[in-house]
């Protein structure tokens, strides 16, 4: 899949980063992280009104419902059986398993829980009824992104979880003082994301550090990582303008 080239072009005799500097090329695209899109701002500021929250909320569903596909994809595109036991924790972790009540229930659970709280009955977040077009679109890319690509570039991709926890912490933070009106069950899905973020980096970095090796190769990953980090923008452009 052909990834528009953000980073410069490097000469073909400049030495690879060691893995101290990629991996900080790798953390400063954070910069460009979602966490800044003025609609979070506004969001985490408390100057969303609750029919933008839920907007919000129903559209972001849609991506969460897509991550656990996402991940199935790699998955099936991965031939290394250890690579394959770390993967499969995700998909658990959004799928859940049992029977999706307790601890083991998974994200997709943790978010309906979410709907619920700012007053989303479950049949209407699941039925995907409020999720704008350009939501759709810039998901179904991604998810054609990991089906598509080598299963080590669709593991780059996920690594705008290196910047996840601060923006869960930040909801945590501000929401229970600016929206009062939100059932505290409905957070549960911020504070589990944020270990599971952390545990998900250090399998995706090492991927990615022993992947690419040449400067060449480390271009791309960046270009790779900007790839998902537009992505989760533009989905905010387009739930701004849907909640219009």
């Amino acid at each position: 899949m052909e990834l528009a080239t953000t980073s410069p072009v490097p000469d073909q005799d400049q030495a690879p980063w060691t893995a101290v500097e990629f991996e900080a090329q790798l953390r400063e695209r954070g910069k460009a992280y979602h966490i800044h899109h003025p609609f979070n701002v506004r969001l985490n500021s408390g100057e969303c009104s609750p029919e933008e929250i839920r907007c919000w909320v129903a559209n972001r569903f849609y991506y969460q419902s897509c991550i656990p596909r996402k991940d199935a994809a790699i998955l099936a595109n991965m031939p290394d059986r250890e690579h394959r036991r770390e993967w499969i924790k995700r998909i658990l972790d959004h799928d859940g398993s049992g029977h999706y009540s307790d601890s083991s229930a998974g994200g997709l659970e943790a978010w309906t829980k979410l709907g619920e709280a700012v007053g989303i009955p479950r049949h209407e977040l699941w039925s995907l009824s409020g999720v704008a077009p350009g939501v759709r679109f810039a998901c179904d890319a991604y998810v054609n992104f990991a089906l598509q690509s080598a299963w080590q570039e669709s593991v780059c991709s996920s690594l705008t979880e290196m910047f996840a926890p601060q923006i869960h912490k930040d909801r945590l933070a501000s929401w229970p003082k600016h929206y009062p009106w939100i059932q505290s069950a409905g957070m549960t899905y911020f504070r589990s994301r944020i270990p599971l973020a952390d545990r998900d980096v250090e399998h995706g970095l090492r991927v990615t550090l022993d992947y690419f090796q040449t400067r060449s190769q480390q271009h791309r990953a960046l270009d790779i990582l900007q790839f998902k980090l537009d992505i989760l923008w533009s989905m905010l452009d387009a739930i701004e303008q849907a909640c219009k």
